[in-house]
């Protein structure tokens, strides 16, 4: 048995035992890392499995957590979700587990038991796929209603998308601003900076731009979790393995003096920069917002109608 399979039938006996109870948060994929020593990739796809099975669900602000799954009424036809919903449930839980490469139809129509033939009756190719795909993902962190300043209202959306691509770490390279996916759940974000944004007093040019440095920045930091993810399947070594493999190769290239700064920076400590990325992510995100402040007045009025 796989390590994923020994976590799923785990967690699977205490939802059955009632040790887990509905709405109860599970063990996040940092927490299966840590207590059962094993890679980021095999803690997604345990998590994924279980996501399949319908025994979890994804709650913003919470993390993932046992599924609530009302009763169905004595003599009611019990109500399963649709063909369509299905493949794309099963498509995500794919990608989790093995990223976008591993995912094509062949594979999906093998998962749902079916022919490739009958799954293009469902979906029309993999474009229509990815792009259902991200809306379910970033439908399951709706926005709340909108409240507070530009800032705040801000900051929500981007901590939002944060979350849906560390769930579903494949969703950033689906991601683009030259061809954008229109996913009513995706744009739902760009929506809300702009009508922020705009009350705050930018010209909503300026608004759309400040929307897309924003979303950049949360997609480029998220970028990585897909290529660590990726890299530690594909290799077997964690982050931190990876970078005590590299300890002699630093020490070397420190030894010619041609990067003081470094050196003196390796001097502080391994704790003296946190490289966690969620980390990188709020500094980048607190920092953004603080340019943006820069284009507005106390009074929430644009200083200048354009920017240079």
């Amino acid at each position: 048995m796989h390590a994923y399979q020994r976590i799923v039938t785990q967690i699977r006996a205490r939802i059955a035992a009632g040790e887990l109870r509905p709405g109860e948060r599970v063990p996040s994929t940092r927490e299966l890392m840590r207590d059962w020593g094993v890679a980021m990739a095999t803690a997604t796809k345990a998590l994924a499995t279980l996501r399949q099975e319908g025994l979890v669900e994804p709650r913003p602000g919470v993390g993932t957590v046992v599924a609530r799954r009302p009763r169905a009424r004595p003599g009611a036809p019990s109500e399963g979700p649709t063909p369509l919903e299905r493949a794309v449930g099963t498509a995500v839980g794919l990608a989790d587990a093995d990223g976008l490469a591993a995912l094509s139809m062949r594979r999906l129509a093998a998962a749902l038991g079916m022919p490739t033939m009958t799954l293009y009756r469902h979906v029309a190719g993999k474009e229509e796929l990815l792009l259902l795909m991200t809306d379910a993902v970033f439908g399951e962190a709706p926005l709340p209603p909108p409240s507070g300043d530009w800032r705040a209202r801000l900051a929500t959306s981007a901590r939002l998308q944060w979350g849906v691509y560390r769930r579903h770490p494949w969703a950033a390279e689906v991601m683009s601003f030259t061809r954008p996916p229109l996913a009513a759940n995706a744009m739902a974000h760009t929506e809300w900076n702009l009508a922020a944004l705009e009350a705050a007093g930018l010209p909503l040019p300026t608004a759309m731009h400040a929307t897309m440095m924003l979303a950049g920045h949360v997609r480029g930091t998220a970028i990585n979790l897909e290529w660590e993810a990726n890299a530690e399947q594909d290799t077997g070594v964690d982050n931190v393995e990876w970078f005590t493999a590299q300890e002699a190769r630093f020490a070397r290239i420190m030894a010619g003096g041609r990067f003081p700064a470094f050196l003196r920076l390796a001097a502080l400590g391994p704790d003296a920069v946190d490289f966690e990325l969620d980390a990188l992510f709020e500094f980048g995100l607190a920092r953004l917002l603080d340019g943006l402040s820069v284009l507005l007045t106390p009074f929430g009025r644009p200083e200048r109608a354009a920017y240079g």
